[in-house]
């Protein structure tokens, strides 16, 4: 039980980072729906478990990758490629209500659920931070703390548990804030989101060639 409490506690902790993440899920649930937020939520709880799984079982030899040369300069390249993309898409583009004749307190799905199950997936799997918690994580607590298998799925559980009941109530927070959106707020918080991503990608980029 303590070990599900303690992951917990760290899926807290990530729960209140405001990043990237948090900026993809508030815009698809305010644009588009609970089940649009939900979607991108899902994209990134599958690439969280496939970390997790990687690095439990394969720590030895994705810690040889990362200590490759330039591997974090080409993971941090990526990352901000990916990120300024999706930043760019939504400068460059109009929430759907904002182009209808009458404004309506309901949301208006525009994006495929593969498309936004993509973007979560991608702009969680393509940063750095997330790649680097997660080895964090499996080397200290699970290697150093000789942490056994049933163990680490309490552990590991407690945490993705938390991520994805807060990225829920997140979604379910940016639905009921578009009751008192007007189709000007959403297209503010569309350029709000776009700006967020580059400057997160342009931080990003900074930093691995600052490491360089």
């Amino acid at each position: 039980m303590n070990l599900i409490f303690e992951g917990v506690k760290v899926g807290l902790i990530l729960a209140m980072l405001i990043g990237p993440i948090f900026f993809a899920i508030i815009q698809a649930g305010v644009e588009e729906g609970f089940r649009a937020g939900a979607t991108v939520g899902l994209g990134i709880w599958v690439s969280d478990f496939l970390f997790i799984a990687a690095v439990y079982f394969g720590l030895a030899y994705i810690s040889q990758v990362v200590e490759g040369p330039n591997f974090g300069l080409y993971l941090g390249i990526g990352g901000s490629i990916t990120l300024s993309a999706f930043g760019l898409g939504a400068l460059l583009t109009v929430p759907k209500a904002h182009e209808l004749p009458e404004w309506s307190k309901e949301t208006v799905r525009t994006s495929s659920y593969s498309g936004l199950w993509l973007k979560g997936f991608l702009i969680n799997t393509i940063n750095p931070f997330t790649f680097f918690f997660w080895i964090g994580v499996a080397s200290t607590v699970v290697v150093d703390g000789e942490m056994e298998l049933m163990e680490a799925r309490y552990f590991f559980g407690g945490i993705l548990g938390t991520i994805i009941i807060t990225d829920l109530l997140k979604v379910l927070l940016a639905k009921r804030i578009r009751r008192v959106l007007r189709p000007i707020h959403l297209l503010w918080l569309r350029r709000i989101s776009g700006i967020a991503l580059i400057v997160f990608a342009a931080v990003l980029l900074g930093r691995v060639l600052w490491m360089m």
